[in-house]
């Protein structure tokens, strides 16, 4: 089954998916460290996300290469911009930050991402991005030289979404932000997720069993864990 339909049926099904994003700036590129790294992985994940807003395009396609060695799990990329497409991983968020109003990350990136995309076998997964004010700034908001949308605006953060749905995108990210003091607030997934038919994701300051599940109970279709599980806090 390929990568969309997975994620697709699980929305339409109500079934549960975890993904663990990995940054490959934080990783150390060593056989022993990737092997230890996914065996502490919990067993209910379902895929592995990496890339990360900054430099990881030095060593994304190690990093890549290096996993596929440790697990069968599908790996999809998670690109901070162009630079971080390797042929290597099964799949692309193709994300379009649809929060901010800067064109490079509208459209920009992915104009220069898409002849490498082309080349590739990735599997390409259309993404509305909304990044959503997590309570502090985020490495996204300073890359993209955008401002998240404050979580108290409900109205604007569901239109984004559905107008995300409406523009061809197969599936809609709400993000707090890597290391967010607090994640998207339940009544805005359970908002989104009461407007959209395409399947949600939520990442960003989840730190804890009880804020995935609470993402889940609201509606969220994948739920994302970064920072708590690098820093071994997922508890």
């Amino acid at each position: 089954m390929r990568l969309y339909q997975h994620i697709h049926l699980a929305q339409t099904q109500g079934k549960r998916l975890l993904a663990i994003l990995i940054d490959p700036d934080k990783f150390v590129v060593e056989s022993a460290f990737a092997k230890a790294y996914i065996e502490k992985i919990p067993t209910q994940t379902t895929h592995i996300f990496v890339g990360g807003s900054t430099n990881a395009s030095k060593t994304i396609e190690t990093v890549v290469a290096l996993l596929k060695q440790h697990t069968v799990l599908p790996i999809i990329l998670f690109p901070g911009d162009y630079t971080q497409i390797t042929p290597k991983a099964d799949g692309i968020l193709f994300l379009s930050l649809l929060s901010g109003r800067n064109p490079e990350y509208l459209i920009g990136q992915q104009v220069k991402g898409a002849p490498h995309i082309k080349k590739s076998h990735l599997e390409v997964i259309p993404t509305g991005y909304i990044l959503i004010d997590g309570g502090k700034e985020t490495a996204v908001q300073r890359v993209s030289n955008t401002i998240p949308i404050d979580q108290k605006n409900l109205d604007h953060i569901v239109h984004t979404a559905l107008a995300g749905q409406y523009l061809g995108k197969k599936c809609i990210y709400l993000e707090a932000g890597s290391g967010a003091q607090h994640p998207v607030a339940s009544q805005i997934i359970k908002s989104v997720r009461e407007a959209i038919d395409i399947p949600l994701i939520v990442g960003g300051g989840i730190r804890s069993q009880q804020a995935m599940e609470d993402a889940y109970q609201a509606g969220a279709t994948l739920v994302v864990v970064g920072t708590a599980f690098e820093e071994d806090r997922w508890t």
